[in-house]
């Protein structure tokens, strides 16, 4: 199982390198013709997607640690590198966020508004076009190594669709006199930028400070008790190492069963957490039924 998982992490691994190449031939173009173009919408979409090169860069580093073996100082692997580097790139999407939307607000308030050259369009379609076909490549192989890393970022780039087809309207209205729209939208692009930011960085803190949705944990507990042999579930822990599941059990059993009886019924828990749930490490803990 481990094994698998370490191959999955590898393949994992390409479709981070296909995204941190998609995102840099992107971003020049839009922040380079962005400049040329003068148009504030576009720049702002360039910022917002050279953010996803350093998300993609993340991704591939935290993969890459994260497929090392445990060591005498990291006995249970390096899994939660995936999460610190989600955490830093959250932390530099903010920063960059901010950078956009005060030269934003700078310019509208200065006046400084010049309209844009309908050529920043145009790389707006074909940014459009390209993050069309790396989200369907990403969901594609997200799904198929039971990756949520890369699932998530399948949906960044179904969301950066969106935002360069918005870009691309904006830069064409203002061509027809409404210059204001490419500022308001780079605008808008900084705040949505702003949100993801916050998402992201709550998130990496709740997995890293072993955070754990109730909810899941029900239905671990609702999947455990209807397996023959187990009387009750006491208690269930969960903790999350990167993509990793890890659980703590502890049930009641008949107190007249052997160990190899018992242990038999361990194995099988162990078999329907994984089968259901993907469940990378179990650890149960038997007690007598008290009568």
């Amino acid at each position: 199982m481990l094994n698998k998982r370490y191959e999955q992490l590898k393949a994992a691994e390409g479709g981070a390198i296909i995204s941190l190449t998609a995102y840099s031939l992107i971003t020049i173009m839009k922040l380079l013709v962005g400049n040329i173009g003068h148009s504030e919408a576009l720049i702002a979409d360039g910022f917002n997607n050279s953010t996803d090169i350093l998300a993609s860069l993340t991704v591939l580093i935290g993969l890459h640690f994260s497929r090392r073996p445990p060591d005498k100082n990291h006995q249970y692997g390096h899994w939660k590198s995936e999460n610190i580097a989600s955490m830093i790139t959250s932390i530099i999407m903010l920063i960059v966020a901010l950078q956009v939307l005060f030269s934003a607000f700078r310019n509208i308030l200065s006046g400084q508004i010049v309209t844009p050259s309908p050529l920043s369009a145009i790389v707006g379609i074909i940014s459009a076009i390209l993050l069309s076909f790396l989200y369907f490549h990403n969901q594609k192989l997200a799904k198929n190594v039971h990756s949520t890393a890369l699932l998530a970022a399948a949906k960044d780039n179904l969301s950066d669709i969106f935002t360069s087809i918005a870009t691309t309207l904006a830069i064409l209205a203002s061509s027809f006199h409404f210059s204001w729209l490419d500022a308001t939208v780079a605008i808008i692009i900084s705040l949505l930028i702003l949100n993801m930011a916050v998402d992201i960085f709550k998130n990496s803190v709740f997995m890293l400070s072993d955070g754990f949705d109730q909810h899941t944990l029900d239905q671990y507990r609702l999947t455990v008790n209807r397996i023959p042999g187990v009387i009750a579930v006491k208690e269930i822990r969960g903790r999350s190492y990167s993509e990793n599941i890890a659980l703590d059990i502890v049930v009641t059993m008949n107190p007249q069963l052997t160990v190899a009886e018992s242990h038999a019924i361990t194995k099988l828990i162990e078999k329907k957490l994984f089968e259901a749930y993907q469940i990378f490490d179990v650890e149960i803990h038997v007690e007598p039924e008290n009568k």
